[in-house]
């Protein structure tokens, strides 16, 4: 459950705080991803998509593999 004062990133700004922190993900594959599944949590305000920090962060960690020394184990 979200605080009161949760911030709501629209499409756009979650596609760069992802840029910023991963450098991958633009707002057209986040669109994609809504309609087919497997994107980070949204809400919507009206027909607006809405993402918090803390739904893209858990997104992006269940995406990341764990350390790897070598192609060998992946």
């Amino acid at each position: 459950m979200t605080s009161e004062s949760e911030t709501y990133l629209r499409r756009k700004d979650a596609a760069a705080y992802l840029q910023q922190r991963c450098g991958a993900y633009t707002a057209q594959t986040l669109a994609k991803l809504a309609c087919i599944g497997g994107g980070p949590t949204y809400r919507k305000m009206g027909r607006t998509p809405l993402y918090t920090i803390d739904d893209l962060e858990a997104w992006i960690a269940s995406r990341m593999s764990g350390p790897i020394e070598n192609t060998a184990q992946v």
